[in-house]
């Protein structure tokens, strides 16, 4: 018999298999109870503890009592709040990686999904042994991101300041709020500025080498600079190859 749910919460909502204490905790926000379950079955495989809900509400009530390591949310979730809202919702109070599953590959959720701050996604049917490999690799540059201490750098392009020692931009003297990913983006092309980088080495050097994700996933966080930062940002589009700040 399964444990029970969370008191006071719908659905179906618990975490199970043998782990370490020390294994990192993934909330898995997915209404289909056979792609919950077969998920879940593949991670605690590696030796993740995981945390399953049915909605988002349980989503962010497990949010609120735990401190995951990564979420996996599904857009079509029942209720008032989607997998997209969840997302925006998470955003506002942490940087904890989200991977957004999809039933249709549509474009415009994809989009929808990266700028608010999603880290990757995958559209069903999927293998989840590539899931999998999507979360390992993802943790493992969230975990050398928190573990390499960088000498900070202050670079100033026109009226854009990028601090990588506080990991703040601020546009003539006020903080502009970056997702994570966006601020990787920005401190990375300002490491290059004046190079004409593709979107195959912005990935490798942002997302990481092992990144299986579809490349227009770049011009999605290049429009969110632009559009945050504005003309003071001088990053341009380089034709048939990619972009460059500066």
């Amino acid at each position: 018999m399964a444990p029970p749910a969370l008191p006071g919460a719908a659905g179906r909502a618990w975490e199970a298999g043998v782990v370490t204490p020390s294994a990192e905790t993934i909330i898995v926000v997915e209404d289909d109870h056979n792609i919950s379950d077969l998920v879940a079955m593949y991670l605690r495989r590696e030796g993740y503890r995981i945390l399953q809900a049915d909605d988002a509400e349980q989503g962010l009530a497990f949010m609120d009592r735990e401190s995951p390591a990564l979420l996996i949310v599904d857009i079509g979730l029942p209720g008032e709040l989607d997998g997209l809202e969840l997302c925006r919702q998470i955003r506002k109070t942490s940087e904890v990686p989200v991977i957004i599953l999809t039933a249709r590959d549509d474009e415009i959720d994809r989009v929808l999904g990266l700028e608010l701050g999603a880290d990757d996604y995958v559209t069903k049917p999927f293998s989840p042994r590539e899931l999998v490999a999507r979360v390992r690799a993802i943790l493992r540059r969230a975990g050398a991101a928190t573990s390499v201490k960088a000498e900070p750098v202050t670079t100033v392009i026109g009226s854009v300041v990028v601090d990588t020692g506080r990991r703040e931009v601020q546009r003539e003297g006020t903080v502009v709020a970056l997702t994570s990913r966006e601020f990787d983006l920005l401190a990375y092309l300002a490491a290059n500025r004046g190079l004409a980088l593709s979107r195959r080495q912005l990935l490798d050097g942002v997302w990481g080498e092992d990144w299986y994700g579809d490349e227009r996933t770049v011009d999605v966080h290049v429009r969110q600079l632009r559009k945050k930062l504005g003309d003071e940002l001088p990053l341009t589009t380089v034709w048939g190859v990619g972009y460059r700040l500066g």
